[in-house]
């Protein structure tokens, strides 16, 4: 199946979020543009308000002088119309005059209209305008300031329709006394098409130039972000080459610039964090040899302070009692010296790598409750019911029985020195591709600093808190390297006072496990939390049924108890 080709924005938003250089050059377009229209915007108003106020003056000036010639003209003419007797030759002389004035100017269109409200007079003239020149433009607050004003010239600002639309324009009107006749308002109409399109090209020459600089910045801070994000990009790949492992790797130094100082002290840095890898690793060799040897040097005498504290610990009963304690106490110690040798053997297998399984098929649930059969008189003696739920697990798994056995026993140890007295729970389950095993119990809980340091090694959650199984403090972390020498992991679950459950999973032969078929906090709808009846105590009430499924109590005296440390 082809892959989802993802949208622009949100290739673009990728690769901002990855990319220091790119987030560079955005932000120095982005605030660039941004600077450019401020200005342009600023110089295009400016620019477009002084080509107006200029036109606007050109027209107030002509209509001014055109409004006095023709006054004039009208002085003539009715003074030489009256004297021959000519008066209807009066309307042909003042279209002569308009269109001769208008001839000379940026006019375009005229109109001369008589003014409302006047008294009829001898003499009459009727209104006059050019074709092209429509009446509708005039609003009648430009006619009322005309005809209020007769000596200053009004304009206003019109709209002009053209077959392509409309242009824009500039009425200004004036007033003109005819004599006999009465009072005209003339109006001169001016196209300002040619200064639009003045403004229209300087607005689109400053879009052009602006977005060349616009681009021509981007290039400019990209050339400049490369220079500073390329020595940064080197230094991450290295760090990751090292990280992996390439200790040898090194940043290529050129000049003596404050990139050129970094690449040096990420090189004495990486020379400074390799020798000391080095050192430690050699320490580390050494103290594993070191740890190996003593325990192999220590068993020969231990074994032999063994048979000896056997040869004791068998004949206690003829000693006398303080004695036969200290025989008893010794016998005790010599053990729990066994064991950590033994884990301290098995501990720098695995440090050096040599730890190997012997894979054997085993049923899960057998060997959970062979387990538990074997410290079940360790669980008595604190009275606590062990008990075994195994919805799943009934199959043959390839593991090493010797090491999940070691982690159950460790464990089970745990939950029963920390469990109170409550019962402890036993969960098998499994899944297509995992199985695990669960131990929950109902004990003291630990806090959230103590479960991260529950795996270390040597280190205990209640160092004063009575024992019954010894600890060296390394059986939880051997029985994390044991799980995870099989491809599985353990982990825990804890809280004061709720108790503790430690979960171990396992992969199936020839799967992956990816979750683990049991749920890490224990599920309160299971009968984890159970009353207890202790030894020699008496229950008033008879005990209910078990449901069914429910977890069973195993005891099985037949079969030999085991003792191994068990410490959390």
């Amino acid at each position: 199946m082809a892959a989802r080709r993802l949208p622009l924005w949100e290739q673009a938003t990728g690769m901002l979020r990855r990319s220091l250089q790119a987030r560079v050059v955005a932000a120095s377009m982005v605030l660039s543009t941004l600077a450019l229209v401020g200005v342009f915007g600023y110089m295009s108003a400016s620019v477009g308000q002084n080509l107006f106020e200029t036109r606007r003056d050109d027209a107030l000036v002509e209509a001014a002088q055109a409004t006095g010639q023709m006054q004039q003209i009208f002085l003539e003419a009715v003074t030489e119309n009256l004297t021959s007797g000519e008066v209807d030759a009066l309307q042909e002389t003042a279209l002569d005059a308009i269109s001769d004035i208008i001839s000379t100017r940026s006019t375009t269109e005229y109109a001369m209209l008589r003014t409302d409200g006047q008294v009829e007079t001898l003499l009459s003239m009727n209104d006059v305008q050019s074709q092209a020149f429509g009446a509708d433009l005039l609003t009648p607050e430009l006619r009322t300031a005309v005809a209020d004003a007769s000596e200053s010239p009004h304009y206003q600002s019109v709209r002009i329709p053209t077959a392509n639309g409309g242009e824009p324009g500039l009425i200004v009107g004036t007033v003109v006394d005819v004599p006999l006749t009465g009072q005209y308002e003339l109006y001169l109409m001016t196209s300002l098409q040619s200064t639009q399109e003045t403004l229209d090209f300087m607005q689109l020459t400053m879009v052009l130039g602006g977005l060349a600089l616009i681009a021509l910045i981007g290039l400019i801070t990209w050339m400049v972000a490369r220079l500073i994000v390329g020595p940064v990009q080197t230094a991450a790949e290295s760090s990751a080459r090292i990280a992996a492992g390439e200790l040898d790797v090194r940043i290529p130094v050129r000049g003596d610039d404050e990139l050129a100082k970094l690449g040096r002290s990420f090189n004495d840095m990486a020379d400074s964090i390799s020798r000391q890898i080095n050192e430690l690793a050699t320490l580390s060799t050494v103290q594993q040899r070191f740890v190996s040897d003593v325990s192999h040097e220590l068993r020969t005498p231990l074994t032999t302070i063994r048979l000896a504290g056997d040869v004791l610990h068998d004949r206690r009963a003829s000693f006398d009692p303080v004695s036969s304690r200290t025989v008893e106490l010794l016998h005790a110690q010599i053990e729990r010296f066994e064991q950590l040798l033994a884990d301290l053997l098995e501990l720098s297998r695995f440090d050096a790598g040599a730890a190997q399984l012997e894979i054997e098929p085993t049923n899960l649930v057998r060997l959970a409750e062979r387990e538990i059969a074997a410290v079940e008189p360790l669980a008595a003696e604190r009275g606590t019911e062990l008990r075994l739920v195994a919805p799943g697990g009934h199959f043959e798994a390839e593991v090493d029985p010797r090491r999940i056995r070691r982690i159950l026993q460790n464990l089970l140890g745990n939950a029963i020195d920390h469990g109170e007295g409550r019962p402890v729970v036993v969960i098998v389950d499994s899944s297509t591709d995992a199985a695990a095993i669960a131990v929950r119990d109902n004990g003291v809980g630990m806090t959230e600093e103590e479960v991260g340091r529950v795996f270390d090694r040597f280190w205990r959650a209640d160092p004063s808190r009575q024992r019954r199984t010894g600890g060296t403090g390394l059986g939880l972390s051997i029985s994390r390297d044991d799980a995870a020498l099989h491809g599985g992991w353990i982990d825990v679950w804890s809280l004061p006072g709720e108790g503790t459950q430690f979960r171990l999973t396992l992969p199936r032969a020839g799967a992956r496990a990816v979750a683990s078929p049991i749920e890490l906090a224990p599920d309160d709808t299971q009968p984890l939390v159970l009353p207890v009846a202790m030894p020699n105590q008496r229950q008033e009430s008879a005990p209910e049924p078990e449901p069914e499924g429910a977890p069973i109590a195993l005891v099985d005296p037949t079969v030999e108890t085991t003792t191994e440390e068990v410490d959390r």
